[in-house]
């Protein structure tokens, strides 16, 4: 099992290898920069989004615009604050024009997504809206069926309790939601100091197959692990992109040291 540094080391590896994503070509010529994520890189509770805005693509941090306030007054109102927590996307870079984001960008981003899981291993996780909320359930029932009522999922490689909330952003708009969202955030504190779930069993290595004539299996070449992309677009050598260009925040903002 990995220590607490070397989590936080490969957090900041996908951070970086993010960076660079060339997996969507609109996405990727059209941003400001990736907004990976922020906060407690360690922590029990992590918030699941849709994808960033205007001002979290300019300032590479997400949830910093009107419906960010109002998710840190929600945090207060429990006893917690952003330092607490960890804030994510389902993807991380912003759709041309706040649009939606479309089926093959999700299948594109989500495993950075899956490895943010897999790395800060929070024991809570809150989907914000449908987007983020049918992606990890892996079910298209939507949130105003689901919202305040938390399951044990297991997510990637890790068992999590997933807690569907409405977004703040239908929130601002609409008074009853609000106080719809801060009932459920109300049950968080509770959800917190229940015991963690169970994990699953690690996947067995297979052992590797015994060759005949080691001296020509050695010989083979080793074939290159290709990165998803969208269909026809080839990935660059390196993912992270030149000094000085698309720089990103100091990854101490992200919460990552």
């Amino acid at each position: 099992m990995a220590t607490k540094d070397e989590r936080r080391a490969q957090l900041t590896d996908v951070y970086r290898e993010a960076r660079g994503c060339p997996r969507c070509p609109e996405l990727a010529s059209t941003r400001t920069q990736v907004v990976f994520g922020a906060g407690n890189a360690d922590a029990d509770l992590m918030f699941v989004g849709e994808a960033p805005g205007a001002k979290e693509d300019e300032q590479g941090v997400p949830f910093v615009g009107a419906a960010g306030k109002l998710l840190d007054q929600l945090l207060r109102e429990v006893g917690l604050s952003r330092s607490d927590v960890f804030v994510a996307n389902v993807l991380k870079c912003r759709p041309p024009g706040n649009r939606d984001p479309l089926p093959g960008e999700i299948e594109n981003c989500s495993d950075y997504l899956m490895r943010q899981v897999e790395l800060i291993q929070p024991r809570v996780i809150c989907t914000l809206g449908n987007f983020s909320t049918k992606l990890l359930r892996g079910d298209p029932t939507g949130i105003s069926r689901l919202h305040g009522q938390a399951e044990i999922l297991v997510i990637g490689a890790r068992a999590v309790r997933l807690y569907p909330l409405f977004h703040p952003a239908a929130a601002l708009y609409t008074r009853s939601l609000l106080e719809t969202l801060q009932a459920d955030f109300a049950r968080l504190p509770a959800l917190l100091a229940l015991d963690p779930p169970e994990q699953p069993e690690p996947a067995a290595t297979p052992e590797p197959a015994r060759a005949e004539r080691p001296e020509i299996v050695a010989a083979l070449p080793v074939p290159p692990i290709a990165e998803p992309d969208s269909p026809g677009t080839s990935a660059p050598a390196t993912t992270e992109p030149p000094a000085g260009e698309n720089e990103g925040p100091d990854e101490r903002q992200l919460g990552l040291f």
